[in-house]
C-alpha cells in the first residue's frame, strides 16, 4: 500500500507486516509554525516534538535539551537551537512518519522516525550537537562541557 502525500508531507505509520498506512489525507498546504508545548495543529514544540494534523509526534530516535523548562543555561540554549532545527528541517517538503515498537510514549504523544529522502531528520539534529541518540533514558545536557 502507498503512503498519502498530504500538503507536502507523506504521512504514515510502518506495520509489522510492513504495510504503509496514512494517519491523514490531508490536501491543504501543511506549513510548521513554533508553538509552545500547549499545542496547536502544524506546529515544533521542542527539538524533538511536534503537532501534526492534531496528533502529537515525538522523534522516536532521538532526545534534544528540554526547553519546557531547561535545567540549565547551556540546555536551555541548545533546547532553543534545536526546535528552530527542526523547525527548518520539517518544513522544506515531504517527509516519512514511520512507527517503531510502541505506538505512543508515557504522555500520549505518537513515537515515530522522521525521514525524508531514506534519512532521519532525529540523525541529522544528533550530526549537528542538537540532539543524542535515545538510549533509553534522559542524560543531562548541563553537566557536559
Amino acid at each position: 500500500m502507498v503512503g498519502v502525500i498530504a500538503a507536502g508531507v507523506v504521512i504514515g505509520l510502518a506495520l509489522p507486516e510492513g504495510l504503509f498506512l496514512p494517519l491523514s489525507e490531508s490536501s491543504h498546504h501543511v506549513r510548521f509554525g513554533l508553538c509552545s508545548r500547549g499545542g496547536g495543529d502544524n506546529c515544533v514544540v521542542d527539538g524533538d516534538t511536534f503537532w501534526l494534523d492534531g496528533k502529537k509526534i515525538r522523534l522516536a530516535d532521538i532526545d534534544t535539551p528540554e526547553i519546557h523548562p531547561p535545567r540549565c543555561v547551556r540546555e536551555a540554549e541548545l533546547g532553543h537551537r534545536a526546535k528552530e532545527r527542526l523547525h527548518a528541517l520539517l518544513n522544506p517538503g515531504p517527509v516519512r512518519l514511520d512507527m517503531i515498537g510502541r505506538d505512543e510514549d508515557q504522555f500520549g504523544r505518537k513515537l515515530r522516525i522522521v525521514n525524508r529522502g531514506g534519512v532521519s531528520l532525529g540523525d541529522i539534529l544528533v550530526r549537528e550537537g542538537l540532539a543524542r541518540p535515545w538510549v533509553g533514558r534522559r542524560e543531562s545536557w548541563c553537566d557536559v562541557t
